[in-house]
């Protein structure tokens, strides 16, 4: 009985709480619904939204089914070829400064040093160093590699850490025991314990590279975002949904691949 009691007295005070968060949810709605303002829609938006749903419901099927330079797959083509370059980069040389932000491999001002320019290095959006690199290269997709490989160094190298700092060092201790080298303990005791959640990182990242790789296309850096702004720039309806259905498309397929390698990875 005690337990009953004690339940329905705290009823009265869960619906009080819960009542007030509503209250502050409503209220914060209410408040953003003053920043839109609907007297900027006209009669003209109107038109322009109805050209741009019959657009993306009424495709252009030439720019979907033919394989020239300008054609929405050649140009998905040179988009996977970013986020995949781009990624391999990143990964690479995120390993080295993986370790040496490691707290249990190195000194901890080394470590901390490390951990700040990665901090640095993610804190920059990914359009910021597009920009930066058209400077340098030109346009074209080789600012696309160097940019996407640039943003997957911070994050790639931060979860790389956290799989470093939670090695099992056990394992290392008992090879030291029996005599093994330095490179048999890295060989069977260290790599080992790193490679599949390594590649599963790596794997979860080309998935969101893709989607950074189509974006840096409006500034220039290759792929399918030029095609896109010049669109709708353009007006040109059809033309957009012909490229945003073969993104949809295309990212579905490395979405179910990508989960598929992942699992098969934790369950190896």
């Amino acid at each position: 009985m005690n337990h009953i009691e004690k339940q329905l007295s705290a009823a009265p005070r869960n619906h009080l709480y819960i009542g007030m968060i509503a209250s502050i949810l409503a209220a914060l709605f209410i408040w953003s619904l003053t920043a839109i303002n609907f007297n900027n829609i006209g009669q003209g938006g109107l038109v322009i939204a109805k050209n741009i749903m019959y657009g993306l419901t009424h495709p252009n099927t030439d720019l979907l089914f033919n394989f020239t330079k300008n054609s929405v797959p050649y140009l998905l083509l040179e988009t996977v070829a970013i986020a995949f370059l781009g990624t391999i980069v990143g990964a690479v040389l995120a390993v080295p400064l993986a370790f040496l932000a490691a707290s249990n491999i190195v000194p901890k001002p080394v470590s901390w040093v490390t951990r700040l320019l990665l901090i640095t290095i993610r804190t920059v959006p990914a359009l910021v160093y597009g920009l930066m690199f058209i400077r340098v290269t030109g346009t074209g997709a080789f600012a696309g590699v160097l940019t996407v490989g640039l943003t997957s160094i911070g994050m790639l190298a931060k979860l790389y850490v956290d799989t470093i700092e939670e090695l099992d060092t056990r394992v290392l201790e008992s090879m030291s025991s029996v005599g093994c080298s330095t490179f048999e303990k890295i060989r069977f005791g260290i790599i080992p314990q790193l490679m599949p959640i390594f590649l599963s990182v790596i794997i979860y990242r080309f998935d969101m590279n893709m989607r950074e790789a189509s974006i840096l296309g409006l500034v220039g850096a290759g792929g399918i975002g030029a095609p896109l702004i010049f669109a709708m720039r353009s007006y040109k309806w059809d033309q957009v949904g012909s490229i945003l259905i073969g993104l949809v498309i295309l990212i579905l397929i490395i979405e179910f691949i990508s989960n598929k390698l992942r699992s098969n990875l934790v369950r190896g």
